[in-house]
């Protein structure tokens, strides 16, 4: 493992702290909480149609979550930035444009089947 720059788990964890703020505006919307649902059927039709991409944006917001708390683990066990499929160190190249990254550039090609 190569030395982990001194403020990418801040950076990290700044990243987390929005995206919780995200998913719990999307959670909030998505129970009505903070909008009226329309009498009207085809008002409401939009509505709900609307929401399926709320909750699709939302399961793809908790996804990174998962992803950004690992990297944060991985960065306190000491082992950031190893990839997970051969154990090689990740290209800090690699780490910069994607933090979260568990997999080599070999490895992650080799996951998407090419």
């Amino acid at each position: 493992m190569s030395a982990v720059p001194a403020d990418l788990a801040a950076a990290l964890e700044a990243k987390l702290e929005g995206l919780l703020r995200r998913h719990g505006a999307l959670d909030k919307h998505l129970k009505n909480a903070d909008r009226e649902v329309p009498d009207d059927w085809s008002e409401r039709g939009s509505v709900l149609q609307n929401d399926e991409v709320m909750e699709e944006l939302d399961e793809v917001t908790m996804e990174e979550v998962v992803q950004i708390r690992a990297a944060l683990q991985r960065i306190e066990a000491g082992d950031y930035g190893d990839c997970l499929g051969c154990g090689e160190e990740i290209a800090p190249r690699r780490l910069a444009a994607i933090p979260e990254s568990t997999l080599c550039i070999d490895c992650a090609v080799k996951a998407e089947g090419g």
